[in-house]
């Protein structure tokens, strides 16, 4: 039987950055683009840029939240025919080589269902996963899984839209590790600007959560995670990141370890790039 958990590391980072005043940086990367020893460096680089912890995404055929990027971005990881355990795995192999932030799951729900929910948060907590992002598990269908994630320490995050309406009070008063509020309409994706009632949604939220609140879906710039710092604890940027990688495939799946090490360095600085400014 697992020893019982009683901290998580996502806990203690938000814990630790409400002390200094910072807000979490938190990207999102497809596992697999454009190889698995590739992602590993990335997840290293993304540490080295200030990242506090990260979302790891596991590419899938039927991507219904993902925008354009993230989706190419799957095609090219699923030509390896990769699995999600070898996804799982690049968490352990990161842990290996230094990497110290809390990692997060963000996977639909079937290949976790197939895989079998015990088995599936069991390899999560063997490889050093600290939470879970579902996005296609409504509030409604998830006790199951909550229970079980909660009994392996993982931390299962909501995302909730400006267009979840009634239910935003209810999906953010049982949240987990941090309320994932969802900035604009539509699918992943960087956009120029936010959904207009963004300030209000989020004061809503951060009103009926008793965890930290973050904001994805549209971060693309520092400016944009700044305009968003005051009102949140955390920014979460994906699209920009994976484009990022994808400019940078050339020289990432280059056989020259010093032109790889230039396409890890790009996206290494283009990370940090993104880093919001301290507040207060």
């Amino acid at each position: 039987m697992s020893a019982a958990i009683t901290t998580n590391a996502i806990d203690e980072v938000f814990a630790r950055l409400k002390e200094s005043g910072e807000t979490a940086l938190i990207p999102f990367m497809t596992m697999g683009d454009p190889d698995l020893e590739t992602s590993v460096a990335l997840v290293q680089a993304a540490e080295a840029a200030g990242a506090h912890m990260i979302e790891l995404g596991i590419p899938y055929s039927d991507p219904l939240a993902d925008g354009p990027v993230i989706q190419r971005a799957s095609e090219r990881a699923l030509k390896n025919r990769i699995s999600l355990t070898d996804c799982i795995g690049v968490a352990s192999k990161a842990r290996e080589k230094g990497v110290r932030m809390p990692f997060i799951i963000f996977t639909y729900f079937n290949p976790a269902l197939q895989l079998g929910l015990e088995r599936f948060f069991g390899l999560l907590q063997e490889n050093g996963f600290s939470g879970a992002i579902i996005p296609d598990l409504p509030m409604e269908e998830d006790a199951e899984t909550k229970e079980i994630a909660d009994r392996h320490g993982i931390h299962l995050i909501p995302l909730v839209a400006p267009t979840s309406e009634a239910r935003v009070e209810r999906i953010a008063s049982r949240a987990s590790g941090f309320v994932y509020c969802v900035s604009s309409l539509g699918v992943t994706g960087e956009r120029s600007s936010f959904h207009e009632g963004i300030g209000a949604f989020l004061a809503t939220v951060r009103k009926a959560a008793s965890v930290p609140i973050c904001v994805g879906f549209g971060i693309s710039s520092r400016e944009q995670a700044e305009s968003l710092a005051g009102q949140c604890d955390g920014v979460i940027v994906g699209s920009a990141i994976v484009r990022k990688v994808e400019e940078s495939l050339p020289l990432l799946i280059a056989d020259d370890a010093d032109r790889k090490a230039e396409g890890i360095a790009a996206v290494r600085d283009f990370i940090a790039a993104l880093k919001p400014q301290r507040v207060g």
